[in-house]
């Protein structure tokens, strides 16, 4: 019994362990399950707020991109905007221009068409009097013949008669000219000291002038000459007194002036700065200055040696710095420095042959046109000015006088003059030395073949020999040899009176008779 008892008390003992155990555990479980479910709440609360956080980020980048994008699209299209704004007026503008010559060129038609009209209409006039004339001139043939008593063949055999003797009278006065041209100007000793001197001197003639063009290595160096708001240009054009001209020219500057050397000192200047690369107003003055001076030495360099070449001393100071300022002037392409010591040459070389002062023959020639350095800033003709220049730096008398006289401003009264004269003449006139206009040249030569082309008679004409010469060639059938003889002295005295040119002009009429045949 009381192991019996024992052992149900051991049993309930056991099973409330059992359960005190069972209870503690679920106690404990329960706790954990709290736990955990504290912690996902925790981390479900953190993540959300994470992810709110994440959201609201991504939205204030998503509207930032947004922002940018919106800015970047508004400024491509004001930039659209705005080249389309100009393409519009760039459009308005040419249709404006259209519109502008279409406006001409209806009014250009309408006055053609009413010349057309016009000139029908004179065209009727003239063939309406043409007929008129021929009537006219048939009665008045009639008459004539019934009053003179004459034929048409007798009244031109006495036309002829009265031509051969004018003929004969205008042969007679060319002879008596060319005798008195020949005895006053041109004898024996005269030409041979002409062609000695010119034989005896064979310089070479150098055509130098001033460049008035200054090349650019690009486009992008005219924005750094004009600099900002155009100081540099202003400084360049103060400093050197020349305009600077920046046009759609590629890749050129050019330079305007009166004055040859400011314009060589400012292309020099700017050839510099450019080559240098630092272009500012302070660098230009600089550089304008540093070559001024550099000028001046080359040019008091160029009339030394001038005058030493021509064996000329004594010559004042000034006048060497004027003869060494010819070297940047031009006349006709001829370069003036180089005319002026070939003139000296030549003067020295026929004074020579006439025995006479040959050291002052040549300083006349080295000094006839100084007064060419100086004509752009004193009024009046060089010759005249170089005369009062020689006289003011104390040139003797008589080179004062032949200096003023070699144009005839004054009248020649001594040899040396005419002697400075003859030389000058020969230095310009010679082959090579100075270019005509050849505008002015092709306009010459076409006058006078369509004044040639004016007679009656005539077929073909043509200006050879530099216009020197013209020949005409004439329809057989309707010129005879004799009416050719008169053709050629007509056309002469037609181009004495209506044309100017240098020298003489030949007129040749070539008439020319074929008999064609063919033997079968």
């Amino acid at each position: 019994m009381e192991i019996t008892s024992v052992i149900f008390l051991g049993v309930i003992v056991f099973a409330g362990g059992f359960a005190l155990a069972f209870w503690i555990r679920t106690r404990l479980t329960a706790g954990k399950i709290r736990a955990a479910d504290d912690e996902a709440r925790k981390i479900a609360a953190a993540a959300k707020k994470e992810c709110d956080t994440m959201r609201k980020e991504a939205n204030l980048s998503a509207k930032d991109k947004l922002y940018q994008m919106k800015v970047e699209f508004e400024n491509e299209t004001k930039d659209v905007r705005s080249e389309l704004k100009g393409m519009q007026k760039r459009l308005v503008q040419k249709e404006e221009n259209i519109d502008r010559k279409t406006e001409q060129l209806e009014r250009r038609d309408a006055g053609i068409s009413k010349k057309e009209q016009q000139i029908g209409d004179r065209g009727k006039r003239l063939h309406e009097q043409e007929e008129k004339s021929k009537a006219l001139i048939e009665e008045q043939k009639i008459q004539l013949e019934r009053i003179s008593g004459l034929t048409g063949d007798e009244a031109k055999d006495l036309l002829i008669k009265a031509m051969e003797n004018e003929a004969r009278y205008e042969a007679a006065k060319l002879i008596k000219r060319i005798e008195s041209e020949s005895r006053e100007q041109a004898d024996r000793k005269a030409k041979k000291i002409i062609a000695g001197a010119i034989q005896r001197y064979a310089g070479d003639y150098v055509a130098e002038k001033t460049v008035s063009v200054v090349n650019l290595p690009s486009d992008e160096m005219k924005g750094r000459i004009i600099g900002r708001e155009g100081r540099n240009i202003r400084a360049l054009e103060a400093a050197t007194g020349i305009d600077l001209i920046i046009d759609d020219t590629p890749e050129a500057v050019i330079l305007s002036g009166f004055n040859p050397v400011r314009r060589e000192v400012a292309r020099v200047s700017l050839e510099r700065l450019i080559s240098d690369g630092r272009i500012h107003p302070a660098r230009i003055e600089e550089t304008v200055k540093k070559v001024s001076q550099e000028m001046d030495a080359e040019i008091r360099e160029a009339g030394e040696q001038a005058a030493f070449d021509l064996g000329v001393h004594g010559i004042h100071a000034e006048l060497i710095q004027h003869i060494g300022k010819l070297k940047f002037r031009t006349s006709y392409g001829q370069n003036v420095l180089r005319h002026s010591m070939e003139v000296g040459f030549l003067c020295g070389i026929m004074a020579a042959e006439l025995r006479l002062n040959v050291k002052q023959a040549k300083r006349v020639g080295l000094l006839h046109d100084i007064g060419k350095a100086v004509d752009h800033e004193v009024e009046g003709p060089h010759a005249l000015i170089g005369g009062n220049l020689a006289k003011k730096y104390g040139e003797p008398p008589r080179v004062v006088h032949s200096v003023s006289a070699h144009h005839e401003d004054i009248p020649p009264a001594s040899i040396l003059a005419v002697l400075v004269q003859a030389a000058d003449t020969l230095s310009g006139a010679r082959p090579g030395a100075r270019r005509e206009i050849l505008e002015t040249y092709v306009k010459r030569l076409e006058e006078l073949e369509r004044l040639a082309k004016s007679f009656t008679g005539v077929s073909k004409s043509y200006a050879i020999q530099a216009g020197r010469e013209v020949r005409i060639i004439v329809e057989s059938q309707t010129v005879s040899d004799a009416e050719a003889i008169l053709l050629s002295r007509d056309i002469a005295k037609k181009i004495e009176e209506s044309m100017s040119y240098p020298g003489q002009i030949k007129v040749t009429v070539i008439r020319e008779t074929r008999a064609v045949e063919y033997a079968k």
